[in-house]
C-alpha cells in the first residue's frame, strides 16, 4: 500500500520531490537485495580464517608479575616539618619503569644470556613476543593502575617461555640494583655540587645586605622608619601650637600699628629720635628761632638784615638737626631726609606714644620670631617627609635582600642535612623490586579459534558490504521509489506493494463479498488483497486531487517495458473508481498483444479493433461487464481481434470520436496501453486522453529506460509515476495490525 506521509504531495502533487538522504533502511535494503554477494563474501572469509587457523602451530604463554616500589621517597617524622632531599632524576612512576623494561639494552642482555641455549632468539623476536603491562584494579567505578607489572612471553616452545622470563627477571633485578647505586651516588654528587653554589649565594646575599646598610646608612630600615614617623608626628604637634602663637602675635601687632598710626620702622625711628636729648635740644632751638622769625616777619620784610639773619640761623640749626638724626639713625636717616616737617614731626613723641612704639616693636619681634619658627618647623617636616619617601624603596630593597639571605641559609642547612641522609640511603638502596608471581611452564593460548573466526567474520562483513555495494552500484535498475522519483523528475502518485507468496492462500474471502479457491487465477487474489486495494484507492484519490477541480475523464496507463504490471494497475484503478460510485470503462488498448481478456476471462471476438474498423454506431454489446471480480459496475472493452496495422487504427479520427462518446457516457475511461519504448501505440492512445500515468516496476526497469519513457510522454499530459512492487508499499496500518487469533 502507498505510504501517505512522505512520498506524495497530496495538495500540490506537481511540486518537485526532495531527494531523501540515504538512511539505514536503504543500506539494509541494498544488503538484502544483494544478499548472495554479501553472504558469499562473509562465508568465504570465515572459511579462509578457519583454514588458516587449522594449519597454525600451537603457541604457549608464560607470565610473571613483579612489584615495583620505591624506598627512596620523602620521609617525615612526627612534629618535624623538614623534608628530606632526593635526586630529582630518580624515576618513581611505574609507567616509566615499564618503558625501561622494554628498552633494547636490557633486552639485549637477556638475549646474550639465552643465546647459548636458544640460538634463534634475537632482540626483534623478543620484542615482538614480549608484552609488559601494568596490572589494574577496580576502585569504586574506576580502574586504576597498580605498582604490579605483568610480563608475558609467547612462543611455540612451552619451556622456552618460562626460561625467557627467568632471564628477564635476573636482568631486571641486576639492572635495578645498578641503577639504584648510580642514581643515589649521582644524587650525592649533585648535593656536593650544589653546596658550594649555595654557599656562594649565601655570601653574595650577605654582602649585598651589608652594602645596602652602608650605602643607606641604615641598620634596620623598619625601626628607623617608625622613629621618623614618630618624630614627624611630634613636629606636626609643635607646628599647630606655634601657628596659634603666630596668629596671636600678628593680631597684637596689627592692633598696635593701628593705634600708633605708624609703621614699625617709623615708630622705631620716632622713638629713637624722641629719646635723643641732643636732638630734642636742637628741636627746641629751632622752635625758638622760628618764633623769633615769625615776630620779625610781622614787622620787617624778608630782605631786611634781621629776617635774613634769622633765616640763616634756622638753616644752620636744621643742618645740625639733620646731622644729629644721621648720627642717631645711621642709614635709616634717609627715610626722613629732605623734609623739615619730617625731621620735626618724627622726633616729637609723647610718653604714651613712646610706650606704644616700644610695644609695637616688641610685637613685631614676637611675630617675626613665631613666623621664623613656623618656617623652621615646616622645613623640618619637609625634610622628614623627604626621608620617609625614601623608605618604601629602601624597605622594599631590604625586604628583598633579607629573605634571600634567610632562604639561602636555610637551603644550605637543608643540603647539609640531606647529604647525611643520602649517605644512609646509599647503604639501604633506593628501590625494592619483588617477584610477586614466578614464571611457570607456558600454557597453550593458540591458535585461538574464536578470535580468528570473529576476525574473519568482521572482515567478511566488511568485504560482503563492499561486494554488495559494488554490485549495487553496477546495477542500473531502479530499486526504490525514491530512485524512480529522482530519475523520472515527476510526481510520485503512489506505490503498489509486491504480493508475498505467503499471501496466496488456498481459499480467500474478499471485501466484495466473493470468495475463491486454489483453482481461481492469482489476478483475483491480487485485486482483492487488502494492501493492494488500499494502495490503488490512494493512487486514484491522488489523481483526483491533481486535477485542480476539473475531473479527469480519460487516463492512459502505460509503462516503459512490458511486464511492469500496468494492466494490473489499470484494473485496480478501475475497481477503486467504481468503489467511489464512478462509472468506469476499462479499455484494452494493446492491439498488438492484448491480454486483459485473459486476465478477466472475457471473450475477445469483438472489441476496440472491431469498433475502429467498422463504421457502425457504437453498441453496448461490444462493452462487457467485469462481474467476475466484483459486484461493482465496471465496464470492459477488450482489444478485439489483432489488426494488421494498429498504428493506423489508433491514430484515426474514429478513435477520437470513440473517446468522445466514451467520455460522455462514463465518468472515467482508463486505457491499458502497450509499453512506450519501441512502439508508438501508447503515445497515440495518450494523445486522446486527459492524462497519462507511467508504471515502473522496481528491479525490472533501469534508469535510462525510465528517462526515455518520461521524455517521450513529457510532451503529453503526463500526470505522474506509480512505483510497482515497492518494498515500502505496505502501509504502517497493515504492517502493525495484530494477527487475528
Amino acid at each position: 500500500m502507498i505510504v501517505a506521509q512522505g512520498n506524495i504531495t497530496l495538495f500540490n502533487p506537481s511540486s518537485p520531490m526532495q531527494e531523501p538522504d540515504p538512511g539505514y533502511g536503504q543500506l539494509f535494503g541494498v544488503l538484502m537485495r544483494r544478499k548472495i554477494w554479501f553472504l558469499g563474501a562473509l562465508a568465504g572469509t570465515i572459511a579462509l580464517a578457519a583454514g588458516v587457523t587449522a594449519f597454525m602451530p600451537p603457541t604457549y604463554r608464560s607470565t610473571m608479575q613483579m612489584l615495583i616500589e620505591s624506598n627512596y621517597r620523602e620521609r617525615r617524622t612526627p612534629g618535624d616539618n623538614s623534608v628530606s632531599f632526593a635526586d630529582p632524576n630518580v624515576e618513581t612512576d611505574t609507567a616509566t619503569q615499564v618503558n625501561l623494561m622494554r628498552s633494547t639494552p636490557l633486552l639485549q642482555r637477556a638475549v646474550d644470556e639465552l643465546k647459548p641455549r636458544y640460538s634463534d632468539i634475537d632482540v626483534d623476536r623478543l620484542t615482538r613476543r614480549l608484552n609488559i603491562v601494568q596490572v589494574q584494579e577496580l576502585r569504586g567505578n574506576e580502574r586504576v593502575n597498580t605498582n604490579i607489572v605483568e610480563m608475558s612471553y609467547i612462543d611455540h616452545d612451552r619451556v622456552k617461555t618460562r626460561e625467557v622470563l627467568k632471564a628477564l627477571q635476573r636482568v631486571y633485578q641486576d639492572y635495578n640494583l645498578e641503577q639504584q647505586r648510580n642514581r643515589l651516588a649521582k644524587g650525592l654528587s649533585f648535593i656536593d655540587r650544589q653546596i658550594p653554589q649555595v654557599q656562594a649565594k649565601v655570601d653574595k646575599a650577605e654582602a649585598d645586605l651589608e652594602q645596602f646598610r652602608k650605602s643607606s646608612n641604615l641598620v634596620d630600615p623598619e625601626d628607623q622608619s617608625r622613629a621618623l614617623v614618630e618624630s614627624l608626628r611630634e613636629l606636626q604637634k609643635d607646628q599647630q601650637s606655634n601657628r596659634g602663637e603666630l596668629a596671636s602675635a600678628q593680631a597684637r601687632f596689627s592692633a598696635l600699628q593701628q593705634q600708633l598710626a605708624r609703621s614699625p620702622e617709623q615708630a622705631t625711628i620716632a622713638s629713637r629720635l624722641s629719646q635723643s636729648r641732643q636732638y630734642q635740644a636742637l628741636l627746641a632751638e629751632i622752635q625758638k628761632t622760628e618764633v623769633a622769625l615769625a615776630q620779625q616777619q610781622t614787622r620787617f620784610t624778608a630782605k631786611t638784615p634781621f629776617v635774613q639773619q634769622l633765616l640763616d640761623q634756622r638753616e644752620r640749626q636744621v643742618a645740625l638737626l639733620q646731622q644729629e638724626a644721621q648720627r642717631v639713625l645711621g642709614s635709616e636717616a634717609s627715610s626722613i631726609a629732605g623734609s623739615d616737617a619730617g625731621l620735626f614731626s618724627t622726633g616729637q613723641l609723647g610718653e604714651n606714644d613712646l610706650k606704644f612704639a616700644s610695644d609695637l616693636t616688641q610685637a613685631q619681634v614676637d611675630f617675626f620670631a613665631a613666623r621664623a619658627r613656623d618656617q623652621s618647623l615646616v622645613a623640618e617636616a619637609q625634610r622628614l617627609q623627604a626621608q620617609l619617601q625614601r623608605f618604601p624603596t629602601l624597605l622594599a630593597e631590604y625586604n628583598r635582600l633579607l629573605p634571600t639571605v634567610k632562604l639561602q641559609r636555610d637551603t644550605l642547612d637543608q643540603l647539609e642535612k640531606a647529604r647525611q641522609e643520602l649517605g644512609l640511603e646509599i647503604a639501604r638502596g633506593g628501590f625494592d623490586w619483588q617477584v610477586v608471581e614466578q614464571s611457570k611452564v607456558g600454557r597453550q593460548v593458540g591458535p585461538n579459534w574464536m578470535r580468528n573466526l570473529m576476525v574473519g567474520a568482521a572482515g567478511g562483513l566488511l568485504l560482503g558490504c563492499v561486494a554488495a555495494f559494488l554490485r549495487e552500484s553496477a546495477d542500473k535498475s531502479i530499486r526504490t521509489s525514491e530512485d524512480l522519483t529522482k530519475q523520472a523528475s515527476i510526481p510520485l502518485i503512489g506505490m503498489v506493494p509486491e504480493l508475498p507468496l505467503s499471501e496466496l492462500m488456498p481459499t480467500t474471502n474478499f471485501a466484495f463479498g466473493r470468495s475463491t479457491n486454489a483453482g481461481d487465477t492469482s489476478m483475483l487474489q491480487v485485486l482483492h488483497w487488502a494492501p493492494f486495494r488500499e494502495s490503488l484507492d490512494l493512487i486514484y484519490k491522488n489523481l483526483q486531487l491533481m486535477t485542480d477541480g476539473s475531473p479527469m475523464r480519460s487516463l492512459v496507463v502505460t509503462s516503459a517495458l512490458a511486464g511492469e504490471g500496468k494492466s494490473t494497475v489499470a484494473l485496480g484503478l478501475a475497481i477503486s473508481a467504481a468503489r467511489l460510485h464512478q462509472r468506469v470503462l476499462l479499455i484494452d488498448a494493446d492491439l498488438r498483444r492484448p491480454g486483459l481478456h485473459h486476465q478477466l476471462q472475457l471473450p475477445n471476438d469483438h472489441g476496440l479493433s472491431t469498433l475502429l474498423t467498422s463504421d457502425r454506431a457504437l453498441t453496448q454489446s461490444a462493452i462487457q461487464p467485469a462481474s467476475t471480480y466484483s459486484d461493482l459496475p465496471i465496464s470492459v472493452l477488450t482489444a478485439g481481434p489483432t489488426p494488421t496495422d494498429s498504428v493506423k487504427l489508433l491514430s484515426s479520427k474514429r478513435m477520437r470520436d470513440l473517446m468522445t462518446v466514451f467520455e460522455q457516457h462514463y465518468d472515467l475511461v482508463i486505457l491499458d496501453a502497450p509499453p512506450v519504448l519501441g512502439i508508438v501505440d501508447a503515445l497515440l492512445a495518450a494523445s486522446f486522453c486527459d492524462g497519462a500515468l507511467l508504471v515502473g516496476r522496481m528491479g525490472h526497469v533501469d534508469r535510462n529506460q525510465v528517462s526515455q519513457a518520461v521524455g517521450m510522454l513529457s510532451r503529453l499530459n503526463l500526470v505522474g509515476v506509480v512505483a510497482n512492487c515497492s518494498e515500502s508499499g505496505h502501509s504502517y496500518y497493515y504492517r502493525s495490525a495484530p494477527t487475528p487469533a
